[in-house]
């Protein structure tokens, strides 16, 4: 007597399954490969959100957002002239909290940027003065 064969089509959709929770597995392995990298190096660095940085109407992405966490970043001070270094945790600060610009760096020392700050305060308050002299006067 002889035995039938079994049909070719479930045989086929076996294999297919095995491959399909093969790939899965492999995928699953590199999604905790990926997960270990990027926790090693949040120990290290300050890491990126690109959901919180301001939208910008640029066709590149920024260096940082590339690489995926912040670096310190040397710089010399505009109006002094003193080496600075603008930390990944001041640069997080700027671009996801502030909301600043992508493509903006760090120019001046936060001494000067104090002083221009104050600068600027009390030229508004002489200009406010000003107008509001002439709004006295007008009337």
């Amino acid at each position: 007597m002889k035995r039938e064969r079994p049909a070719r089509p479930p045989i086929l959709e076996r294999r297919r399954l095995k491959r399909g929770a093969r790939a899965a597995e492999v995928a699953q392995e590199l999604e905790r490969e990926r997960a270990k990298a990027q926790r090693e190096l949040a120990k290290k660095h300050v890491l990126v959100n690109p959901d919180n940085l301001c939208p910008n109407n640029s066709y590149d992405t920024p260096d940082f957002v590339k690489r995926g966490y912040y670096v310190d970043r040397p710089f010399t001070c505009k109006s002094c002239g003193v080496s600075q270094v603008w930390t990944e945790t001041q640069q997080k600060w700027w671009y996801e909290s502030a909301k600043g610009d992508v493509w903006a760096v760090a120019v001046l020392c936060r001494p000067c940027r104090r002083r221009e700050q104050a600068r600027r305060a009390a030229a508004r308050e002489v200009h406010l003065s000003g107008l509001a002299s002439k709004r006295r006067n007008a009337a």
